[in-house]
């Protein structure tokens, strides 16, 4: 691909040599702090002008691939294949320079787009990034050494539902990082944070795992692991990765891709999934030593591709259809699966997170940007802008799909090797 592979600067690794101080704003995982996708953070901009907000940095040299960015303090962290490996790397988030990068592994190579789709997980001082061919590796912020890698497919005999990669984000938990291997072992494994060894598998849940990331949950007293599987929704016990409930309704409904990251409200768990699967809402509650996943509901209001949907206050927003069909965005109501609205005209389809109380609405084509209020009464919007250019190196089959993140007052937008560092932070507020 031609990408200068940048050599780590030595000015850079004295800056980084502590460990990084947290903010109350940072985003570093998947989906955020508690992985629902809705910053804590406040005094934003409440409109955009015309122009959108003020454009801070641009960095050109991100890599192919669809891993989205984890924030902690002035530090940025995301993956990304150069040339001839996939790599996990640092920027500063005050002026976008590269500040470290460290290989994975072996380029992943798809016909939709090349290179990884997770998003590394930082926890004090050391990250964990998992790339698209199941390198799992456990590296230092400060410089990006390598404490520890462990194979997916070697060491844990992993079994993927279908040929698109690994993509879900690892967990951590405790003394634990949480990962979904898949396959006859067990669908989870849950390894020792420190080394990598494992301390259990989910060995009597055997399903082929998803492009989905895990969940933690207090269900019934009990601390557990939601997880989308390449068949089903399941939970298992956090302690020792027992069975407690398995969610199968129909049989082969999660039969192609699934992607979006399960939520968990009101001792309820909600899931959607593209490919006529539709979504489901599964009630938790004790008996025994399980647990029993009742249905609620199962329609195709939302049938969620990978842009993600979020809970704010007891209403979903998504995006539901994908990239072959009539896409459309939604306002569910949580309890009872009616859709409040559809939007199809206004926006084309993607993926979105929250911030102060706003939606981030972006385009998988044109590369727009909506700032959306999550009511339930309608469409009301509160400006749009469009990146200032694209890749020129995606796939053809591919789109823009790396999710949108807002941290420490700044808006993140990637496209492929391009990352946009936009000023959100309302300054008239603040003062």
């Amino acid at each position: 691909m031609g990408m200068k592979i940048r050599l780590l600067v030595f000015p850079a690794i004295i800056s980084c040599a502590f460990p990084l101080l947290a903010r109350a704003d940072d985003w570093p995982q998947w989906r955020g702090p508690d992985r629902t996708d809705i910053s804590k953070e406040t005094g934003l901009l409440k409109s955009w002008t015309s122009g959108g907000p003020n454009l801070l940095w641009t960095y050109s040299d991100a890599g192919i691939g669809y891993s989205g960015p984890s924030i902690v303090g002035d530090r940025l962290f995301t993956m990304g294949d150069r040339g001839n490996s996939e790599y996990v790397f640092a920027l500063d988030t005050n002026t976008g320079k590269q500040i470290w990068s460290t290989p994975i592994g072996q380029v992943f190579h798809n016909g939709y787009g090349d290179g990884p789709r997770a998003t590394p997980t930082v926890d004090g001082d050391v990250l964990y990034a998992l790339g698209a061919q199941g390198k799992l590796i456990c590296a230092e912020i400060a410089t990006g050494k390598k404490r520890w890698q462990v194979d997916m497919y070697k060491d844990l005999q992993g079994q993927m539902m279908s040929g698109w990669g690994y993509s879900e984000s690892p967990l951590v938990d405790g003394d634990r990082v949480v990962c979904t291997p898949g396959g006859s072992l067990g669908t989870l494994a849950a390894l020792d944070k420190k080394t990598g060894k494992v301390i259990w598998r989910s060995t009597e849940l055997t399903d082929t795992a998803s492009y989905s990331s895990c969940i933690v949950a207090e269900a019934g007293g009990i601390r557990q692991y939601v997880v989308m599987t390449g068949e089903a929704v399941a939970g298992v016990a956090a302690d020792d990765g027992r069975l407690l409930w398995h969610y199968v309704q129909p049989p082969g409904k999660y039969r192609v891709a699934v992607v979006a990251t399960p939520i968990f409200h009101n001792n309820s768990v909600y899931v959607s999934a593209d490919y006529n699967a539709g979504c489901d809402l599964i009630k938790l509650s004790p008996n025994g030593q399980r647990m029993k996943a009742e249905k609620v509901y199962a329609n195709k209001n939302m049938e969620n591709h990978h842009g993600g949907v979020i809970l704010v206050g007891e209403y979903l927003f998504g995006c539901s259809g994908n990239t072959n069909q009539k896409t459309r965005w939604a306002c569910q109501e949580f309890r009872t699966g009616r859709n409040a609205w559809e939007e199809s005209r206004k926006l084309e389809g993607g993926s979105l997170t929250c911030a102060d109380g706003l939606l981030y609405c972006y385009t998988q084509h044109e590369g727009t940007v909506v700032l959306l209020e999550p009511s339930p009464e309608g469409w009301k919007e509160h400006g749009r802008f469009t990146i200032p250019r694209q890749t020129t190196q995606r796939s053809p089959r591919g789109g823009i799909w790396t999710h949108p993140v807002v941290a420490n007052g700044k808006l993140y937008l990637r496209d492929q090797e391009l990352i946009f560092c936009y000023d959100v932070r309302d300054h008239q507020r603040s003062q």
